[in-house]
């Protein structure tokens, strides 16, 4: 058995790589336009943003269409996930690439 099957794998991690083989939306207007379009698979807010009104709409809407919402502790740590240089309130996974089987066990998780 792989030691990356045993560990589980971080919410940066698995936004990391779903960007780089695949398809991510960064910023909290894009997020939110992915989870209307109901083109996300994940959706990751960062629960450092100030104001918190930028962000506490993302888990009545995911639950309302049914995505996986997860928060994190950090929005500077979730822009160097999500590839840029600044930090970043929120991103969706709209294609999870090699991140696949890690975004399937945390769906399980929640």
């Amino acid at each position: 058995m792989l030691m990356r099957e045993v560990q589980m794998v971080s919410t940066y991690e698995i936004v990391e790589v779903a960007r780089k083989t695949g398809k991510i939306e960064k910023g909290t207007n894009e997020t939110t336009k992915a989870i209307e379009r109901g083109t996300a698979k994940l959706v990751v807010y960062a629960e450092d943003v100030q104001p918190k009104e930028i962000v506490q709409h993302m888990p009545a809407l995911c639950k309302e269409k049914g995505i996986p919402c997860v928060n994190v502790d950090s929005k500077q740590k979730l822009g160097v996930a999500a590839g840029i240089n600044v930090s970043c309130a929120s991103i969706a996974v709209i294609d999870a690439g090699d991140a696949i089987r890690d975004l399937a066990s945390l769906k399980t998780e929640k």
